[in-house]
């Protein structure tokens, strides 16, 4: 399993943001440029949960997948973060991508605190947040890939 910050060139990545009752997607344009919220996916069982992603990332032609670490504020592994290994683990043998983790700290509460400014209801609120976090955790994971390849350009071409 991918633990570094290491993908493929480029091709899409799906992001996850995992929880216990639904995990958040989203996915990027094929360049890596944009990130855009998908279906949220409302967790059932293990195995539907696994094939049914599978089917998103076949869908949308996924290269690498993103998953959100829970961590503490402290940068401390939270009990939520061995689970998410867990189930990272798992996805990636049941679908045969790389897997990333990527640090998820405040995507919930930043996702919270943009749709509170945008008026959404407390319902629209709950519905939402999951896949604007996801949103939130690919837009920050693509911009440090573009800053990492403009660095290592420059350093290329002085």
């Amino acid at each position: 399993m991918t633990l570094s910050h290491e993908s493929p060139a480029h091709g899409r990545v799906l992001a996850l943001d995992v929880g216990k009752k639904r995990i958040g997607l989203a996915i990027s344009d094929e360049l890596g440029i944009t990130a855009q919220g998908i279906e949220t996916l409302e967790r059932s069982r293990i195995r539907e949960d696994l094939e049914q992603l599978k089917q998103i990332a076949n869908r949308w032609s996924v290269r690498t997948l993103l998953i959100g670490k829970p961590l503490h504020m402290s940068g401390a592994e939270s009990r939520q973060s061995q689970y998410t290994a867990e189930f990272a683990e798992r996805l990636q043998r049941h679908v045969g991508l790389p897997v990333i983790f990527w640090d998820e700290r405040l995507t919930s509460t930043e996702a919270e605190r943009r749709l509170r400014e945008a008026g959404a209801s407390l319902e629209d609120r709950k519905k939402a947040v999951d896949r604007i976090a996801a949103v939130l955790l690919l837009d920050s994971y693509l911009e440090y890939r573009r800053n990492a390849e403009a660095v290592e350009e420059e350093n290329r071409f002085g």
